[in-house]
């Protein structure tokens, strides 16, 4: 039995969290940290991870870039592993994540949907076979609550199609303010907000006379919840190091 805090207990990912753990039985919900602490389970919820009454196997972390310096702490300490699902990092956190991964097991993904990853990997695999030949568009939607842009979902798609064209390619952000054809070595970004649109990414490879579109669409967040529930049972146990999707699919 998996024993596990989430992080964000009290919004609406947390809450779709514990939903799904109520629906499993390899897995438990011990607590939850959030600074609204009004309980709506049978668990408690703490306003940082140094207040948990018991140690649980792994955190789940769906909350915030903030939160990262006290949950990385309380896991070093504690030896805890950690599930993080939040976006908005910057490069200076990642840095801070990977170099935790040295000494406890952490998951880390800007995605846990395993439809958004088979996508990455299909856009890896288009990109090896038409990269240089077709220009290439990332678009995400997303609902007008969210703050980030681009999301980091789309972030990891391009870092993926970058990665597997040599890194030969450069992201363009914002082309109304560039008077100028498009160059052919880029990787165009495009973020869409509006109304309450879970996650819609596609990825266009723009040729002459055709065009390629790889394309997902998550219906509820569920699909995220699901995954980062999974992911925190595959690392109880696991040694110290970094992990993602690709691992957890292989097993």
């Amino acid at each position: 039995m998996t024993k596990i805090a989430i992080c964000g207990a009290n919004g609406k990912m947390g809450h779709t969290v514990a939903s799904c753990i109520q629906e499993r039985n390899d897995c438990t919900v011990i607590s939850g940290i959030d600074s609204y602490t009004a309980q709506y389970a049978d668990f408690p919820i703490v306003e940082t991870p140094s207040a948990l009454a018991e140690t649980p196997d792994v955190i789940i972390d769906f909350s915030n870039p903030s939160s990262l310096d006290g949950l990385l702490e309380y896991a070093l300490v504690n030896n805890v592993a950690l599930v993080l699902a939040t976006t908005g990092y910057s490069d200076e956190q990642i840095g801070k994540i990977q170099h935790a991964a040295e000494q406890i097991p952490v998951f880390f993904t800007f995605n846990m949907s395993l439809g958004i990853n088979l996508l990455v990997e299909l856009g890896k695999k288009a990109a090896a076979v038409l990269g240089g030949q077709f220009d290439i568009e990332i678009v995400e939607k997303h609902h007008n609550q969210k703050i980030d842009a681009p999301s980091g979902t789309a972030i990891m798609i391009a870092n993926a199609i970058n990665d597997t064209l040599d890194n030969s390619y450069h992201y363009v952000y914002d082309r109304h303010a560039r008077r100028m054809k498009r160059d052919p070595k880029e990787i165009g970004m495009h973020s869409i907000r509006g109304g309450t649109i879970v996650g819609e990414h596609d990825i266009i490879f723009a040729g002459n006379d055709e065009v390629i579109t790889l394309s997902h669409s998550a219906a509820s967040k569920a699909v995220f919840a699901v995954g980062a529930v999974n992911a925190a049972v595959y690392l109880k146990g696991k040694p110290a190091g970094m992990y993602d999707m690709k691992q957890l699919v292989q097993e």
